[in-house]
């Protein structure tokens, strides 16, 4: 290594060498202090390989990423109390306007508030003694609509309750036998990382792997070949010693494996400390990966010196082998490795001391040695329970519904308890829109008239303006059948078109020049037999059908046949006198 600016000493007048407890970084040609996080949240992390969350694309619902934004229900609460009182007020906000006569889009936003009463549409204040019926508020459009924001904030809390507390891990812990143990097969992996500025080259090799305890009748050696494939490779951090079990049959609850490292030239054997990661995974369902990973050093024990791991007495890395079956995965079986324990062996943390162990050569090693106790007295069983099942989900979804609906009704009924005019604003807006849409027809219908038959047909309404107040002819359109039909004459004929309102009459005034004293006698009899005109008296802000309209048409038409019927025969008989009284005057001459 070349010599850092900071952190360093020297030994044997031209070596460089970083402090106890600190570590050489070639990238940035410092020595740093080796900390057991290394950046992590967690010192340790486990997993068990078996994921319990709801498997859901992630580009779709990112629950994660909402977790993160979203801590606790309280939020979906407050959220919809703010979104239910902005519509609140601004339903208050909308009413302050005046209806009018219905053509505004202030009244036509009111209508539509009304028609979303959807909830409370027959249930509103009703006098005794009458037929429920349905009718729709703007009172009432504002509370199903708030009824429902409510229920939908109160069904989103519920999901959150769901999702993040769906279910519970029930352990059971039974004794095992020889088949139980031989039911497991699982490929495990070993990675241990030496944190040093150390390569594989100064690896001496693994010794003989040792199972059982000294002394007693299950010791046992074996070459390292009989269980694992040995392999190392060169990190950023360091050597990296990965041992690899195909089908691990483990017959044995204790196994040791030792290596160690050794000083080259100008390459010492020291460590600042240890990275691990141990995994084991099904053969048959190779996606349920259980493992074990994390930093040790000094810190791990109850010092909280720096120090640098070099001499003779080794370094146990000690961790537990938990047999598992998962009785929710189809009886998956897992053998769960935990950390135990993490024995410190020789070490210094003064820079006198390391120094001096630097020059010399009887403490050139690093001595590692992984302890792994299979516990295989007993097997855990696993199995979960959901904390709410589709019974009860459903249960608590109609109580939710209920709670916001009946919130709103209590409302309801006390505004129309104490307000009577919420009681038939819907019969007021009902009004107005009714009348505003007779009017439209009214005035579609004047302009078919107009255009078909003439102005004068129709009585005028107020506020119309007419360019001659007088007319003596009809405007008929050419060849219509009207006008193929035989003319009268209309000198002495003329229609009153002055008419301020609707329900005044059209009064049809008939006057013909008689001659002689016996045509005014037949004529004051004929006409004590005409009949007054049909009635058109139409009372302001009824309302009128198109066929009651055609209905007065036709009696006016009916009455101007039978005033033509007379006037023919007034006409006929008139000649007839003429002719008589000439005839009778030739007869005197």
């Amino acid at each position: 290594m070349q010599c850092p600016t900071h952190n360093f000493f020297k030994y044997n007048t031209s070596l460089c060498a970083c402090n106890p407890g600190y570590y050489y970084n070639s990238t940035q040609n410092t020595c740093s202090p080796f900390t057991s996080s290394q950046g992590q949240e967690n010192e340790f992390m486990v997993g068990s390989g078996v994921d319990y969350s709801i498997n859901i694309p992630a580009n779709i619902f990112a629950f994660d990423t909402i977790k993160k934004f979203t801590q606790s229900q309280a939020v979906f609460l407050e959220a919809t109390l703010v979104v239910v009182a902005s519509w609140l007020m601004f339903c208050v906000f909308v009413r302050f306007g005046k209806l009018g006569d219905g053509s505004s889009n202030l009244f036509r936003l009111r209508w539509w508030i009304s028609r979303w009463d959807v909830t409370f549409s027959t249930r509103h204040w009703l006098d005794d003694q009458k037929v429920v019926k349905k009718r729709k508020t703007e009172l009432g459009g504002a509370f199903s609509v708030g009824s429902w924001i409510l229920f939908i904030g109160l069904f989103a809390a519920l999901l959150y309750q769901v999702i993040s507390m769906r279910s519970f891990e029930i352990h059971n812990v039974i004794a095992s036998n020889a088949p139980d143990l031989a039911s497991f097969h699982n490929d495990m992996e070993f990675n241990i990382t030496t944190i040093s500025t150390m390569s594989c080259s100064n690896l001496q090799g693994l010794g003989n792997i040792v199972t059982g305890n000294p002394g007693f009748i299950d010791y046992r050696t074996s070459p390292p070949s009989s269980f694992v494939k040995f392999s190392c490779e060169n990190t950023t951090k360091g050597p990296t010693i990965s041992l690899k079990c195909d089908d691990c049959q483990l017959y044995n609850d204790d196994i040791f494996i030792t290596w160690q490292f050794v000083d080259l030239p100008n390459v010492p054997a020291t460590a600042a400390g240890f990275e691990f990661k141990l995994t084991s995974r099904d053969r048959l369902r190779k996606k349920h990966v259980s493992f074990v990973s994390g930093f040790l050093r000094n810190g791990s024990t109850n010092s909280a010196k720096f120090v640098t791991y070099r001499g003779k007495v080794p370094n146990v890395l000690q961790f537990n082998l938990f047999p598992r079956i998962y009785r929710n995965k189809k009886n998956l079986r897992l053998i769960q490795p935990l950390f135990h324990d993490f024995l410190p062996g020789s070490s210094y943390n003064e820079t006198s001391q390391l120094q001096a162990s630097l020059q010399g050569s009887n403490d050139g090693l690093v001595n590692t040695t992984l302890y792994l106790s299979y516990l295989s007295s007993y097997i855990v069983e696993i199995d979960n329970q959901s904390t709410l099942g589709p019974v009860g989900f459903l249960a608590d979804l109609g109580g939710l519904y209920c709670v916001s609906v009946g919130i709103f009704f209590y409302f309801l009924v006390q505004f129309e308890f104490r307000f009577k005019r919420f009681r038939d604003e819907d019969m007021v807006m009902r009004s107005i829109r009714n009348r505003r849409k007779a009017q439209v027809r009214w005035n579609k219908l004047r302009k078919y008239v107009s255009f078909t038959w003439g102005r004068g047909i129709l009585p005028v309404e107020e506020g119309e303006f007419l360019g001659t107040t007088n007319c003596n002819c009809f405007a008929v359109p050419k060849g219509s059948s009207f006008n193929r039909r035989k003319q009268t004459r209309t000198d002495n004929i003329s229609f009153n078109n002055k008419v301020s309102t609707p329900s005044d009459k059209v009064v049809l005034d008939v006057k013909h020049e008689e001659e002689s004293n016996g045509i005014s006698s037949m004529h004051s009899t004929n006409n004590a037999n005409i009949p007054l005109p049909p009635s058109l008296e139409m009372r302001p802000g009824s309302e009128i059908s198109i066929a009651e309209i055609q209905e007065n048409l036709k009696n006016l038409y009916e009455y101007n046949m039978m005033l033509r019927e007379k006037l023919v025969s007034t006409q006929s008989t008139i000649h007839a006198l003429t002719s008589k009284d000439s005839g009778s005057s030739s007869d005197q001459t």
